[in-house]
């Protein structure tokens, strides 16, 4: 039986589903023409699409490796040490993370050897958002984990800025190993990875975050190939009790709202009076932020309060909400990893917050979203790696018995080509009768 839902006190309400719904059948539709221009026109449409979206149109998309290196010249040297660092705490942590993944062989039988392998993929494109900011840690977070995972040729696209090149992002995607480097957004880039074109090979994988409409285009691609997640507009969750301090909760939520006027941010807490303040602050802090044309509309139709009675209300509605990314700003934090199931990242106390997994920490910042977090955690490692079995049986005992049982087995269910297999195995083996073979 389904558990009811948490009743709590609502102190703002986001814009209503119906509208967001609305939203996101216009994007469908624009994708979905996109992707088929591109599949007919190639590069011909990804050029006519950036100049559209993005007003860029170089001679080449692709930069070489002498403009890499020119442009990476161009960034001051604090800034690549600082683009290092965070690409080692990346590194380290999908290291551990590769070092988890066991490989194995066992024999289950008497010459049955059962095993299993990890391959990397052998081509993934990254996508790396940058129509309203120059997002250099979505290259730390696609194209390092590629590499650290082994896969050998790693595409990396991003959008120029208002016309200009995102120098830092094209230094942090060189460092960070990316094969090809693209200047070309939106999803003329994600469809170009996917379906190729005369002058882009195709990927098998592609990983990123992104808008809507980047989101829509992993989505109505997946299949023809592979995507790491859903990680559409970002989401932020706090979870606060009354020992909260209102100011923090409202600075972390303007903090990811700021990513677009699409973001919803959201405060559960125990606390009416908490929860008051948390608004009183945001609406205080809002006119001063140089990002209020994004977290402001942001705020006003996809921000939420609500008010529970109790931590265990708070941990229940937080994993009704199943969001990307929550803070849990309470007196005991680590009880969010005993009492939550349906989250994309947990950000545990006042000294964590959720810019810190976004931008520093090393943990990867590409999330589910969208409820995502209900069946799926996000990038990491594992996402670039295919788990692939091998089997093989050498032992004449071992084939005999596996062949009789097939040859059951595949009857039973009305396969008689399955059993022949199976019974030719036996037969070769020990000897035994196949009465189906007259000749």
């Amino acid at each position: 039986m389904r558990e009811a839902a948490v009743v709590a006190t609502i102190l703002k309400h986001a814009v209503p589903k119906a509208e967001v719904t609305a939203s996101l059948d216009q994007v469908r539709e624009t994708v979905t023409g996109v992707i088929a221009d591109i599949r007919e026109r190639g590069d011909e449409a990804v050029r006519a699409y950036s100049e559209k979206f993005d007003k860029w149109s170089p001679d080449s998309f692709r930069l070489t490796d002498e403009e890499v290196e020119k442009i990476v010249a161009s960034v001051p040297q604090q800034v690549i040490d600082d683009i290092r660092f965070v690409q080692d705490q990346v590194r380290t942590f999908a290291r551990h993370q590769l070092d988890s993944l066991r490989e194995f062989e066992v024999e289950t039988l008497p010459g049955v050897k059962l095993g299993q392998k990890h391959i990397p993929v052998q081509a993934a494109g990254a996508y790396i958002p940058g129509g309203r900011y120059p997002l250099t840690a979505s290259a730390h977070m696609t194209i390092v984990t590629a590499k650290v995972a082994g896969v050998p040729r790693v595409v990396a696209c991003t959008p120029p800025i208002h016309g200009e090149i995102p120098a830092a992002t094209v230094a942090a995607m060189h460092l960070a190993g990316a094969d090809e480097i693209w200047l070309l957004g939106g999803v003329q880039a994600v469809a170009a990875m996917s379906v190729g074109t005369d002058t882009m090979r195709p990927v098998n994988l592609i990983a990123g975050p992104g808008n809507a409409y980047v989101a829509e285009a992993k989505r109505q691609l997946f299949g023809e190939v592979g995507i790491d997640l859903f990680a559409g507009p970002t989401e932020i969750l706090v979870l606060a009790d009354d020992q909260a301090d209102p100011f923090v909760c409202a600075v972390d939520l303007l903090s990811q709202a700021e990513h677009g006027p699409d973001s919803p941010a959201v405060l559960i807490t125990t606390s009416r009076e908490v929860a008051e303040q948390t608004i009183a602050e945001v609406e205080r802090l809002l006119p001063g932020m140089p990002t209020r044309d994004f977290a402001g509309p942001a705020w006003r139709d996809h921000g939420q309060v609500h008010v529970v009675d109790s931590l265990d209300e708070l941990y229940a509605l937080a994993d009704e909400f199943a969001f990307e990314h929550v803070e849990v700003l309470t007196a005991e934090p680590r009880l969010a990893l005993e009492r939550m199931t349906q989250y994309g990242a947990l950000f545990l106390g006042e000294g964590t917050c959720v810019s810190f997994g976004d931008k520093v920490i090393g943990t990867n910042h590409v999330l589910p979203t969208r409820g995502a977090a209900r069946y799926t955690g996000g990038l990491w490692v594992g996402k670039y790696l295919k788990t692939v079995t091998y089997q093989e049986v050498t032992d004449p005992g071992s084939q005999a018995l596996l062949g009789r049982l097939c040859g059951r087995a595949a009857r039973v269910e009305l396969f008689e080509g399955h059993a022949r297999s199976g019974d030719i195995r036996a037969a070769k083996a020990a000897g035994d009768e196949l009465p189906w073979n007259t000749a």
